[in-house]
């Protein structure tokens, strides 16, 4: 008897160990995940409470990519945002500008005033800018000069097209062909290619603004119609001229090592701008007789003002979104502004469209849409080849 109790006293021991060699395994084991779990998710092995206090690094970077994408989401719609309602209330007052009619009947012409007083509104932006941001040394100046010479020229033909009886839809369709006089310079030059959908594009834009400035014509207008159409051919070829303009400016930058800001551009172009359409509205007479009818028509001025200050608050955004995304995001959002500029002086200033007029718009609106999904399509592409 003493035996088998002795046997059986043994034997409960040995199972309680096991038992606890079993429970001590497993709670090593569950240390062990622990410490691989923690490991995983970085940093040395904590509590709970610490761990849902201060966060894993995953955790954390997933957090400040969502806040980055927050960010730059909400910088995009004030850019974007700014440019459209600066540029889509510009587009109405110049439209309103040049179909004002005096008391005595006579209409606004004095295209070089207007773009002295829209150069002098940029070059003040331009300067606060330049006092807030810091002015870069040593710039180019031959290359601004240039450019804003041929821009101002640009804009001021652009504006005499309006007066000269053009109407807003069509020279504002028209602008948005500016790849055309670029393509033929290019090809005339040598050493370009170009697909067939960039041609088409280019037909699709000048065949539905030629489309619609087709459309109802009036009696005695068309040779102010004619005119309008001859600067706003001008103003293309002056786009063109810039564009090279430049590059050239970009190229000479970066060979002597300058880096400009965004408001080095705004300023010292619009400086020179403003110095080419003052000597020019003096020569021609304008100054005088722009002032003589603002001063008979007060709404005018006033128009002329709002005018310029949305042409300069529009460039501020433009530089704006330039400087904080690709400059391929401000020229999507640049060009799709024209359309529903067009669309809204249409609906707002009681052009009536007939079929063949919405057709041509239709047509021009297609090829300006191809056009920004094509730049859209090889920046992606060049973004990958690059990775």
């Amino acid at each position: 008897m003493a035996m088998r109790t002795t046997s059986k006293s043994n034997k409960i021991p040995g199972r309680r160990a096991m038992a606890a060699d079993h429970e001590s395994r497993d709670v090593e084991g569950s240390e062990l995940v622990d410490q691989g779990v923690q490991a995983l998710l970085g940093g040395p092995p904590a509590s709970a409470d610490r761990f849902l206090e201060h966060g894993s690094p995953l955790l954390r970077a997933a957090e400040s990519e969502s806040t980055t994408v927050q960010t730059d989401a909400l910088k995009l719609l004030f850019g974007a945002g700014g440019i459209y309602a600066a540029f889509l209330y510009y587009g109405s007052l110049q439209e309103d500008v040049f179909s004002y009619i005096g008391s005595d009947g006579t209409k606004f012409t004095q295209a070089w005033f207007l773009q002295v007083l829209e150069a002098l509104a940029n070059v003040v932006i331009g300067y606060a800018g330049l006092r807030i941001t810091g002015g870069t040394k040593q710039l180019p100046q031959k290359f601004f000069m240039i450019s804003g010479a041929s821009q101002v020229c640009s804009k001021a033909f652009t504006s005499l097209a309006l007066a000269n009886g053009l109407s807003f839809p069509v020279a504002t369709l028209a602008k948005s062909g500016k790849m055309a006089p670029v393509m033929a310079g290019q090809l005339l030059l040598g050493g370009a290619e170009y697909t067939v959908r960039e041609y088409l594009q280019v037909v699709a834009i000048i065949g539905g603004t030629a489309i619609l400035s087709l459309d109802k014509k009036k009696k005695g207008a068309s040779e102010s119609s004619t005119l309008g159409v001859f600067f706003i051919l001008l103003s293309l070829v002056m786009d063109g001229v810039t564009g090279g303009v430049q590059k050239r400016l970009k190229a000479n930058m970066k060979d002597v090592g300058v880096t400009p800001k965004a408001y080095d551009f705004m300023f010292y172009t619009n400086v020179y701008m403003a110095m080419v359409a003052t000597v020019i509205a003096l020569l021609g007479g304008e100054f005088a007789s722009g002032l003589e009818y603002c001063a008979k028509n007060p709404k005018v001025w006033s128009l002329i003002i709002k005018f310029s200050l949305c042409s300069a608050i529009g460039q501020s955004f433009i530089f704006f979104t330039v400087s904080s995304f690709d400059p391929l995001v401000c020229s999507t959002v640049t060009t799709t502004r024209k359309i529903f500029s067009v669309l809204l002086s249409i609906f707002l200033k009681g052009h009536n469209l007939s079929f063949q007029g919405w057709t041509g718009v239709s047509c021009a609106v297609s090829g300006i849409l191809s056009e920004v999904e094509n730049k859209v399509r090889a920046a992606h592409k060049r973004h990958y080849r690059d990775s």
